[in-house]
């Protein structure tokens, strides 16, 4: 528990106070409905079901506020400056917690209005008492009962005929769309049905902000209800029993969300702007495994190691933005990305690049970003461990050549004095594009007698049985037979016990720094790791962890 609370204590400071402000919330709510003379004769109609409808609204409009804001990444880039709001801005359990917060308050708020329609009918069928009918006589001009006819109305004929129904049903609707398409399976498979899908996000507001007009609300002035409920004969005919006037109330949500709402729209706003600003085409390469190197120019264009950008072709989708970390270092006078082959955005962009003539300029390009990351912070270490699977060494990429051009340049500024680099592979064929830079990061290093500043790693995690066969006709040559590189491939996956002690024992004092770019699986097991090998005593070693991921 305390390695734990060391890895995480501002991300769990930051929960704490959301679970508490979301109680606090909850609860004042609760009782101003349930207890609250001002909502007496509501109460008298609905009893509980109207603070359990209205106690889950009030949080549900405050969370509400907070899910528009990690998708301003502009905001969150900038908030970026500091070290532990930029830990706070990439803790992964964010959106799923405020989610899941979401959905299951949207589910106890609707069942709880569903009861309180059926009850407002049983009111004004008589069935309860005389008071829950005292407000329908004909020389009133307001009512706190919505339902006016004497004849039943069944509860779904009342939803869809009123404002706050009809919204509520589409509001829900739209949430449970965009919530089920936000599972892993549908994101990583199906991009295109969860980027359209999210996008209900606009419908959901625009109901949310309108969905409690209406509503009513006691209003008393001089009545008190305390002392009139039980002497309706009196009504208007003694000073203390004035008729009470029932109002709908005014709308609430847009003061959650008119500020979120503001900030996002100036995000779109600035995506426009970028969107249209021209960006041209250095290099297009395709590389081994059906990986496709874009090295693209844009004037004024800055970034940071580890950063990503969001790619736009219209050629593709005038609306699709996929994100894709950049592979160059801040020194380049371009930036790259690298794409592989993972779904039928990528497959077209793929295709079309594939068939340019040679030479020949790619489609328009739009390019939003860059964007921070967690492995834009590296640097912030003293060591660093980098963990890549797959595709997900690109953020290292950028790093490695960082640092390369940092020594050829005598940056008096790198702090980093050690690196361990893993990258896991299923194929073979996946390590070419990268050996390439490993194998200049060696021959740098080595001249100048800085060899041990760079640990690396590489895992091929898949292999037949050729494959084995050529391993032991070719293992006694010095470099690698699948790299070419000096330090041989391992085949399997890590131990990672084994390499968290081996950087423990040869970092005895030392802030760590762990990053990865890769599975939520390998996340779990890597944080795990780095509650367990941190050790309390602020003089040890400490391990943090950081991961990638959109």
């Amino acid at each position: 528990m305390g390695n734990w609370f060391v890895n995480n204590w501002f991300s769990a400071i930051i929960i704490s106070v959301w679970m508490g402000l979301n109680i606090f919330i909850f609860v004042w709510f609760y009782f101003t409905y349930e207890h609250g003379e001002r909502f007496y004769y509501t109460r008298h109609l609905l009893g509980s079901a109207l603070a359990w409808a209205r106690a889950p609204a009030a949080v549900l409009n405050f969370n509400c506020m907070l899910i528009l804001l990690p998708v301003c990444r502009n905001l969150l880039s900038l908030l970026r400056g500091s070290f532990v709001v930029g830990r706070y801005c990439r803790t992964r359990t964010r959106n799923k917690a405020v989610t899941s917060l979401l959905f299951t308050l949207a589910a106890v708020h609707t069942v709880a209005h569903l009861l309180n329609v059926e009850w407002l009918n049983n009111s004004r069928q008589g069935v309860y008492d005389k008071l829950s009918t005292s407000d329908d006589s004909d020389h009133k001009t307001t009512y706190l009962n919505p339902i006016r006819k004497n004849n039943i109305q069944i509860p779904t004929y009342f939803v869809f005929t009123s404002i706050a129904g009809l919204t509520g049903v589409i509001i829900t609707l739209a949430l449970i769309l965009i919530i089920t398409s936000s599972m892993e399976v549908i994101r990583r498979n199906y991009f295109e049905v969860f980027w359209y899908t999210h996008h209900l996000f606009i419908i959901f507001f625009a109901g949310l902000v309108i969905h409690g007009i209406g509503q009513g609300e006691d209003s008393y002035k001089k009545h008190k209800p305390l002392f009139c409920h039980n002497r309706t004969e009196d009504w208007g005919k003694i000073p203390e029993c004035p008729i009470p006037q029932f109002e709908g109330g005014p709308a609430q949500t847009w003061w959650y969300v008119i500020g979120p709402m503001v900030i996002y729209l100036c995000e779109r706003l600035l995506r426009f702007i970028r969107y249209m600003q021209n960006v041209q085409y250095r290099k297009i390469v395709m590389r081994p495994s059906k990986v496709l190197e874009l090295q693209l120019v844009k004037k004024g264009f800055k970034m940071d190691v580890g950063q990503y950008v969001f790619l736009n072709c219209p050629a593709i989708s005038q609306l699709e933005w996929h994100p894709f970390t950049m592979t160059s270092a801040p020194e380049e006078d371009f930036f790259s990305v690298h794409i592989r082959s993972a779904g039928d955005w990528t497959d077209k962009l793929i295709d079309i690049m594939e068939k340019l003539p040679e030479g020949a300029q790619g489609p328009k390009m739009g390019v939003d970003g860059p964007f921070g990351t967690a492995s834009e912070d590296v640097f912030d270490y003293e060591v660093s461990m980098l963990v890549g699977a797959g595709i997900g060494v690109t953020p290292f990429a950028s790093i490695l050549k960082s640092i390369w051009y940092k020594f050829k340049d005598n940056d008096p500024k790198l702090r980093t004095r050690k690196i361990y680099f893993y990258w896991l592979c299923r194929e073979t064929n996946a390590f070419e594009w990268f050996a390439d830079l490993l194998k200049a990061q060696e021959n740098e290093m080595e001249e100048r007698g800085m060899g041990d500043f760079l640990t690396y790693k590489l895992f091929l995690t898949g292999w037949d049985q050729s494959h084995v066969n050529y391993i032991m006709v070719n293992m006694d040559q010095e470099t690698d037979v699948v790299t070419g590189l000096k330090q041989k491939t391992h085949y399997g996956r890590p131990n990672w016990d084994k390499e968290f002690e081996q950087v423990r024992n040869e970092n005895p004092t030392s802030v760590v720094g762990t990053f990865l770019c890769g599975p939520e699986a390998l996340g779990k097991v890597l944080e795990k790791k780095c509650g367990k090998y941190s050790d309390v005593d602020p003089r040890k070693t400490k391990f943090y962890f950081n991961k990638e991921n959109f």
